[in-house]
């Protein structure tokens, strides 16, 4: 099934997971993307196991983390670094719709193959630059990964328990959502283009993503917090800071979160929990009031759960219409019938037979979830099949491949 971007195609310069996030993410919407790979080298993410896929015999042995983020894409491998490999680029940016590119600033521009450069053969090319700390300021030459970037966004200040040490979320969060902005940013250029809102023979928009940039914006309601108090906003661990009770709780068994999002919801809760008295009370009856007096609050409600298991709780919880699930380990949540249901969780199949397991996109369209069908390739996998449709002979790709250009 064809998908929105059927036809657009993106030269994917990237690496790690910001920039083929982004990459996954059009491929599964349909675009043709050519992933760039170091012969030798490829893909960091490659080499970043374990776990790992293995295959029989001489078959590539595949990372889990590089699987994530590679899905619908077809690998050529090349070095840039040759005069070669940079008029292959060349060529294949002539018949791009995109250039996506996570390289430190300069880093293209020396071998010819920036957005600027490569407009020269191709003006309606779209660049995309995703880098640590944008195309310009005082940091713009510093290397960029997501672990430093939460630190220096404030996003590990706000994350682990009051008191304790700043922590990192347990995904490389700014990654993830700096090739969700990334790709907002390709679509909409993609846009303009094909409505002419730049004049008809325009060039090609140049879209400048920081990963610090995209930490700031996305810290939402705690940067506003932030602008609106002058003070740095306080860990809670798992507590909300604007909404009370917003948590998660101990009961005899286990654990469940606790998501009361207005009073109708408290004065529910307060019933089940057998003190009706609670959502009359001055000090819990409005959610700025609970915030007032979290501490009081949060310690009777803590209380009230140790008395029962878990799933008597939520079946309670459920059938007063008060939000609330159980924290879940990764392996449960993808054994979750909800999930099952919905079809996250699946396998694709490689050329050698091996089923790759892959998280679906979310989206769906008409009812069909927006999903590529082809697995993360192996490197260098459609080289041969890219160069001929490229003009090259057998006998070019050889001398090529022998001269340790492409492989």
């Amino acid at each position: 099934m064809s998908g929105p971007l059927d036809g657009v195609v993106v030269l994917d310069l990237s690496r790690v997971l910001a920039g083929p996030w982004a990459g996954q993410l059009l491929a599964d919407l349909g675009a043709r993307v050519i992933k760039i790979e170091h012969p030798e080298r490829g893909d960091d993410t490659r080499g970043w196991g374990p776990p790992w896929l293995d295959g029989e015999g001489d078959a590539e042995r595949l990372a889990a983390y590089y699987l994530c983020a590679n899905r619908g894409k077809q690998s050529l491998a090349v070095d840039i670094a040759t005069p070669q490999g940079q008029a292959l680029i060349r060529e294949l940016a002539v018949g791009a719709d995109v250039l996506l590119e996570n390289f430190k600033v300069g880093g293209l521009a020396r071998h010819g193959l920036d957005h600027a450069s490569l407009k020269a053969v191709n003006p309606r090319l779209i660049g995309c630059s995703i880098t640590g700390f944008g195309q310009d300021g005082p940091y713009a030459h510093r290397a960029g990964y997501d672990v430093m970037i939460q630190a220096m966004g404030g996003l590990m200040s706000l994350t682990g328990e009051p008191g304790g040490m700043p922590m990192k979320t347990g995904v490389a969060i700014t990654d993830v959502m700096t090739g969700l902005y990334a790709t907002v940013g390709v679509l909409a250029a993609l846009h303009e283009r094909q409505q002419g809102g730049r004049g008809q023979n325009a060039s090609g928009r140049h879209i400048d993503v920081a990963l610090l940039d995209v930490q700031l914006a996305t810290l939402a309601n705690q940067a506003l917090n932030a602008l609106v108090s002058g003070q740095d906003p306080p860990r809670r661990g798992n507590a909300h800071p604007n909404i009370v009770p917003y948590q998660a709780f101990a009961c005899a068994d286990g654990h469940l979160v606790l998501a009361v999002g207005n009073d109708a919801q408290f004065a529910r809760l307060a019933g089940l929990l057998g003190h009706p008295e609670w959502a009359e009370d001055p000090a819990f009856a409005t959610n700025a009031a609970r915030v007032e007096h979290r501490d009081e609050l949060v310690a009777r409600i803590a209380a009230a759960f140790l008395a029962r298991p878990r799933d008597a709780w939520l079946a309670d919880l459920e059938g007063h219409a008060i939000p609330a699930g159980p924290i879940h380990g990764l392996c449960e949540a993808l054994a979750d019938p909800q999930v099952q249901h919905r079809g996250l969780s699946r396998f694709l199949e490689t050329t050698d037979g091996r089923r790759v397991p892959q998280l679906a996109n979310p989206l769906r369209f008409d009812g069909e979830s927006a999903t590529a069908s082809t697995p993360p390739p192996g490197l260098g996998q459609d080289s041969d099949a890219l160069l001929a449709e490229m003009g090259l002979t057998a006998a070019d790709i050889d001398r090529l491949r022998r001269a340790g250009v492409v492989r």
